[in-house]
């Protein structure tokens, strides 16, 4: 058996829904580049998620070439790991519906995010909406990933991927992995810079809360300076104290200093000076990502290429596990 064959594989997927926050890139991609020395690593631009709200469709061709361009300058190389865009793969969507008849309407009804993007676009509560967990689910299983790196609020959709893999398996034998979560142990969750109890989210009304990796230098330090803290003076990560154990755990994510040292080094100085020290550690920590980026959104011959390469090479692989699963089902083979 070669090296290849021996590592375990890991699916990831990122919607192409504007420029990445510094949440989406602590709490998941700035661990992909390294996971590819450990693992046989599969990365997806899930354009086919991003539909389930309205989406202009000339602002989602440039999100996605823009996201696709992101993750290769976060690291992802797809000469080592195997990364496309989800459309460009109709083998999710035909596990998807597969995968969809051993799913029950109650575990849709009960996932979070539905009951949130409802609420959200109560003009547009269409079908995909309920039952794009499905698709992620066929997403990860099409690749049969034993590991999925997510954000702690994704985790209901893993183990819905879980239980469909499961249900599968139980009415035609065992064949679908089940994916465990690959959650961060610091860094898992960024919260907002102007309400430390609520996510970062590019969505969020005041431009001050989420920070954008491809923001600039003085962009990011402004926004930390004005980051909500608490009317105390003392620099500790405690229950209480939502936004400076939020600077904190970014502080700690992008210098890979502990908590207990950040506190020592700055026992003795303010919040003011505090804030500006995480902007500016966020600020160079992301320099190099901001540059390569540029560099490639520029050469669209070259992200095409790539592309294209990935999204053969994910075929390959997705239609094996499709004709299979085809086969167990009962579906007469085509050839």
């Amino acid at each position: 058996m070669s090296e290849t064959s021996q590592k375990k594989t890991i699916f990831s997927g990122i919607q192409p829904t504007g420029t990445f926050t510094l949440g989406n890139y602590i709490g998941a991609i700035r661990n992909w580049g390294p996971l590819q020395d450990e693992y046989s690593c599969i990365y997806s631009i899930v354009d086919m998620h991003a539909i389930t709200v309205r989406q202009d469709p000339v602002k989602l061709r440039q999100h996605t070439l823009e996201a696709y361009a992101l993750i290769l300058a976060c690291g992802i190389d797809p000469s080592r790991s195997t990364a496309f865009i989800q459309s460009h793969n109709p083998n999710h969507a035909e596990l998807s519906w597969v995968l969809s008849c051993s799913t029950q309407f109650g575990e849709l009804s009960r996932m979070t995010q539905f009951k949130d993007k409802s609420a959200k676009h109560a003009d547009d509560i269409n079908a995909g909406l309920f039952t794009y967990p499905v698709l992620m689910a066929a997403d990860i299983l099409a690749y049969n990933a034993d590991l999925v790196p997510i954000g702690a609020d994704q985790k209901q959709h893993l183990e819905l991927a879980r239980n469909v893999a499961g249900r599968f398996n139980q009415k035609y034998g065992d064949f679908f992995t089940l994916p465990e979560p690959f959650i961060p142990k610091m860094g898992a969750k960024v919260m907002s810079l102007q309400e430390p109890t609520k996510k970062m989210s590019k969505s969020d009304e005041n431009p001050n809360a989420c920070v954008l990796i491809l923001d600039d230098k003085d962009t990011i330090i402004r926004k930390f300076k004005r980051a909500v803290t608490d009317s105390e003076s003392e620099i500790c990560y405690r229950e209480g104290k939502d936004g400076i154990n939020n600077l904190l755990t970014i502080y700690s994510t992008v210098t890979e200093k502990s908590i207990d040292d950040i506190v020592s080094d700055f026992s003795n100085k303010g919040y003011g000076d505090f804030k500006i020290a995480v902007g500016e550690a966020v600020a160079d920590h992301l320099e190099p990502v901001r540059t390569e980026y540029q560099k490639l959104i520029s050469d669209k011959a070259y992200l095409k290429e790539c592309y294209t390469k990935g999204a053969e090479e994910a075929i390959k692989i997705t239609r094996k596990t499709l004709n299979k699963v085809y086969r167990k089902v009962g579906f007469v083979d085509a050839r």
